[in-house]
This record gives structure tokens, sequence and C-alpha cells, in this order.
């Protein structure tokens, strides 16, 4: 089975899990006399099964995350690290520029004005280039991840 199949069953296990979460709360307590629209036994069971399920290929796919090498100097792991701090940088600069450039209407001169601290146009050229590496890296690693055998138990 190749990475990019077991994430993909991955994010199954974890929506069926949400769901069957879901259904075991709607049946967890009704009213006296009547009956739960689904047995919570089973329920429970299936949802136990499906935990097992998910811890296993989370273990797999975390062994071929870290072995595999992604390029002469990253293993598959580190890409995944870079990727998902370019996308923390991107976010807080964006929030950043976003903070900055809120408008207050001002009424009279005798009111306050608020200005800008932060050089929004140098940030919104950091957020574009971190924008373009992170799709640039995202591209490569769901590539390297559809050429890349899961690594067995």
């Amino acid at each position: 089975m190749k990475l990019a199949e077991a994430l993909i069953i991955r994010a199954d296990y974890q929506k069926r899990i949400e769901q069957l979460g879901d259904r075991l709360h709607r049946s967890a307590k009704v009213q006296e006399g009547e009956l739960p629209p689904e047995n919570p036994d089973d329920l429970l069971s299936e949802l136990y099964q499906l935990f097992d399920q998910l811890e296993r290929i989370v273990q797999q796919i975390n062994r071929t995350n870290a072995s595999c090498r992604f390029n002469e100097t990253m293993t598959l792991s580190d890409a995944l690290t870079k990727r998902d701090i370019l996308g923390a940088k991107r976010r807080e600069l964006a929030d950043l520029i976003q903070a900055a450039t809120v408008k207050h209407d001002r009424y009279s001169r005798s009111e306050v004005k608020i200005c800008s601290t932060v050089n929004i146009a140098q940030l919104q050229k950091q957020v574009d280039e971190l924008s373009k590496q992170y799709r640039e890296l995202d591209a490569s690693i769901q590539q390297f991840n559809w050429l890349t055998e899961l690594q067995e138990a």
C-alpha cells in the first residue's frame, strides 16, 4: 500500500470515529421506557475496533515518515515539520497584517488616530513567499506520498 493511500484510510477512520461518537451520544440516554436509537454496546464495540485500526495505521505512517528520505537533507518527517512551520508562520504574519490594517473611522479631528506600527507591504511579501514555499513543499510531499510504500508493522 502506498503512503498516500494509508493517509486516506487514516482520515476515513478519524471521520468514522467522530460519527460513531455522535451516534453514541444520541444513544447514551433516553426517556424512561424508551429504547435508544442504536445499541450503545454495539456502537462501543465498533468504536474500539476503529481505534485499534487507527492506531495500527498511524504507527505505520509514523514509521514510514521517520525512516524515508525525502531528499538528501531531510526525512519525510522533517519535510512535514518544515511544511507545518511554514504554514504557521504564514498564518501569524497574515493575522498581523489583518490586525494592522483594521480601519478605525474618525468622526472628528479630536479623536485619536490609529496608525500601523508594521510595514504591511513588506509583511505581505513575506506572506506571499511563505505561501509559495508551502505550496511547493506540499506538492512535493503529496507526490512523494504516492510513490512511497507504507512500512509494515
